[in-house]
């Protein structure tokens, strides 16, 4: 794992910051989210209105909530929204009433079998109310009469998404995507939009190859959103990643697109080898996150998913054990590390065609093997110059060499520069 650096630190204070906020998939808690990471990065914020037809889906009604609680018969508040906004099922209707506590139970939700933990559920689509606790707590109630209150609105509104930019050279995009939705889940979801930030940050720092969108939206909805508000122009996508589950302790997964042979599938294989961090490679499932969207067949993007342990892979997965102590500056360090290497190979994977293809050409005479005496890595670096020159035809790229020599893509990058320096090679096909 990368040590932990000042980004990482920089990173997991933007989790603290993120992690008292309500989200949901709509609701003043995603605008107060995009807030703070508009003070990070300068964001485009989209308001789609309740109604509005996406793709098959609609967008919902807006969900904001006040205060929530339950009162016992002393008049104790045993569960309160305000000391963690987990307490409330997700898009509850609005609720005052009293009722014993035979009644109320059927309105709560528990981890029998994580008792000291409050579980973090949802009803987007389905009006009702509820309550999550600790299995403990809801075992200490006594019988008798609660006062139940939530003070929330389900009115219309809007859909609430945001997406930032990094102009390329080229107008083709790489996605970066990652859920604005959930409420206090450091690792899902805050840990990817921190690891997002600091990725944006970083390739605005330099001119890369490819225009970068970062998209912080809802998860499902919001994708869904965007993609219908971007049909004209998702062509222009040509790799894509979603980020998730970013920052707990295990060790990286790549979650493959669709298509499983996507140039981003290829690099990220080829990244996590060679870095030989302990990793995990995975075919791509239909369920997860937003990248079943993303990868649906009438788009069939190549985007897949980096996460550390998947989602639903850890007791902690949505609980309230999924806390900023959960997450880790050293674990999003390693993950914005990844990302960052990867993306260094998807910008620089060029196809060459060899100016000199009759024979090999005398590297000598050009200064080439001048330019390695001393490296370390000088062997390596002239069997990098003659794979480069072998495979450069037009049709093999620079991943492929670097597949198919072993070699580094750095060490196959660096000598393709060279050799187009010296006039042998030139980008593109014959």
């Amino acid at each position: 794992m990368a040590p932990v650096t000042g980004v990482g630190d920089r990173m997991h204070a933007l989790v603290e910051r993120l992690y008292p906020l309500c989200r949901s998939i709509t609701g003043d808690g995603v605008r107060a989210t995009l807030d703070v990471v508009g003070e990070c990065l300068p964001l485009e914020v989209h308001e789609v209105p309740t109604g509005t037809q996406v793709l098959d889906w609609t967008v919902p009604q807006e969900w904001n909530i006040r205060d929530a609680y339950i009162a016992d018969p002393a008049g104790r508040r045993v569960v309160d929204f305000a000391a963690s906004n987990l307490h409330v099922l997700g898009y509850s209707v609005p609720v005052a009433t009293t009722m014993p506590l035979a009644e109320l139970r059927e309105h709560l939700h528990t981890l029998p079998d994580q008792p000291a933990l409050v579980p973090y559920r949802t009803s987007y689509y389905t009006p009702t109310w509820g309550f999550c606790l600790a299995q403990e707590v809801l075992d200490a109630l006594p019988e008798g009469d609660y006062e139940v209150r939530i003070d929330s609105t389900l009115a219309d509104g809007h859909l609430t998404y945001a997406e930032h930019v990094v102009p390329g050279q080229v107008a083709d995009e790489v996605i970066v995507s990652c859920h604005t939705c959930h409420p206090s889940l450091a690792n899902d979801n805050l840990a990817g939009i921190a690891v997002a930030v600091s990725l944006a940050q970083e390739l605005a720092q330099q001119t890369p190859w490819y225009t970068y969108r970062f998209i912080f939206a809802p998860g499902t909805i919001g994708a869904i959103t965007w993609l219908a508000r971007n049909t004209e122009r998702v062509d222009r996508v040509r790799h894509g990643l979603v980020l998730a589950c970013a920052g707990d302790r295990g060790q990286l997964t790549y979650k493959q697109s669709r298509r499983g042979d996507a140039e981003i599938d290829r690099v990220l294989r080829h990244v996590l080898a060679v870095s030989e961090r302990p990793h995990q490679v995975n075919e791509f499932t239909p369920y997860g996150y937003d990248e079943r969207q993303y990868c649906s067949p009438g788009f069939d993007l190549g985007v897949g998913s980096l996460s550390r342990t998947p989602y639903a892979g850890y007791p902690e997965y949505h609980t309230s054990a999924d806390n900023p102590d959960f997450v880790t500056p050293e674990a999003m360090e390693d993950t914005l590390a990844a990302c960052r290497e990867a993306f260094a190979v998807l910008d620089r994977n060029r196809r060459y065609t060899n100016l000199s293809p009759y024979g090999e050409p005398q590297l000598g005479k050009r200064g080439l093997y001048d330019s390695l005496g001393g490296r370390s890595d000088a062997k390596q670096a002239q069997m990098a110059m003659l794979w480069v020159l072998s495979l450069s035809d037009g049709e093999h790229s620079l991943l492929d060499v670097a597949e198919r020599s072993a070699l580094p893509f750095d060490t196959v990058a660096v000598a393709a520069d060279a050799l187009r320096e010296a006039g042998l090679i030139k980008a593109g096909g014959g």
